[in-house]
């Protein structure tokens, strides 16, 4: 199925499939990028409003031999659907998949306020449908240094940010989720202070590795793993992909976020994967991949210290963790 480009994205921002997922063939061909995107049938531009698939034989096969940036093969969308961080939901790893049923996401709307010149309440379809681009692969790191190699798909942040037009004072985002205890038992008990909060810098949201995220696998993301809309920040540890999201808060000041105030000397406000600080309860030097029965070395930025590390150029990555 031809997916053509919306028109106010610039074609060379965009590049075939098999170029994204290989960092150093999109730094050389990036210049050749195509003016148009192949997905798959079933994906989430084929069907937005479809059902969200449990079997991973609906998968298409190709996701079965694709590999990440860094030539790692994906996680099993069993493994990517049934492992999850989602405290709304309950904070064992298979609550998510079983609790989230009762989640309903269509219709849903994010609302866009602050210092912008284009708030509003907007329709996440519509949304998707004028942003939406080509699969992406990246690893989501967790906090427990677990980690997954996951072929999201969606559209990248940045180009909602510059839809909106931020003012001359906005300086960061915070992104809020969804409030509600009868769709999300999690939340009846005061695990975290509810809603969930997070928020990046504006240049963070900018940043062309900066997802936001509505399919995995090729099919509208799984309620347990964020659905409708979700954020993925593949540098960071995956708590700052905060899920669900009902409202985008461009402001001044550095927001407030949920793990922050919940453990303050835990969890900072970057949570940008750094192996050499630790969490105060167990190393960070080396990871888990979910699947795997040794663990592997973690790398500074997840992998992506390339294309992001400069943002953080001067500062002290011990204390601004």
């Amino acid at each position: 199925m031809l997916i053509r480009k919306p028109d106010d994205i610039p074609s060379s921002e965009i590049t075939p499939y098999d170029v994204y997922l290989n960092r150093r063939r999109f730094i050389q061909g990036a210049a050749a990028a195509a003016g148009t995107l192949l997905t798959a049938p079933g994906s989430l531009a084929a069907g937005l409003t479809g059902t969200r698939p449990e079997q991973e034989q609906e998968i298409d096969p190709r996701f079965r031999t694709l590999e990440d940036e860094l030539g790692d093969p994906l996680n099993s969308f069993e493994e990517v659907t049934s492992y999850n961080n989602f405290y709304e939901f309950g904070t064992g790893k298979e609550d998510p998949k079983r609790n989230a049923g009762s989640l309903r996401t269509r219709p849903w709307t994010v609302t866009i306020t602050g210092e912008v010149e284009k708030a509003g309440v907007f329709d996440v379809e519509e949304l998707i449908k004028r942003f939406s681009m080509s699969e992406r692969i990246y690893r989501l790191r967790c906090v427990e240094a677990w980690s997954m190699v996951i072929p999201w798909e969606g559209f990248l942040l940045r180009h909602l940010v510059d839809w909106v037009q931020p003012t001359s004072r906005a300086k960061y985002i915070q992104f809020t989720t969804l409030f509600d205890p009868e769709q999300m038992p999690g939340q009846r008990r005061p695990v975290l202070r509810w809603p969930y909060v997070e928020g990046l810098r504006l240049d963070e949201a900018r940043n062309p590795l900066t997802l936001m995220a509505t399919g995995v696998y090729g099919v509208p993301l799984p309620n347990q793993n964020g659905a409708p809309l979700r954020l993925v920040v593949p540098w960071k540890y995956g708590f700052k992909s905060i899920k669900s999201i009902v409202e985008i808060r461009f402001q001044e000041d550095e927001p407030p976020t949920s793990w922050n105030l919940a453990a303050p000397q835990e969890y900072g406000f970057y949570a940008n994967v750094n192996p050499e600080v630790d969490h105060p309860r167990w190393s960070q030097a080396r990871e888990r991949r979910i699947g795997e029965f040794s663990r592997r070395p973690t790398l500074p930025f997840n992998g992506y210290a390339e294309q992001v590390a400069s943002m953080y150029s001067g500062m002290d990555l011990r204390r601004y963790y």
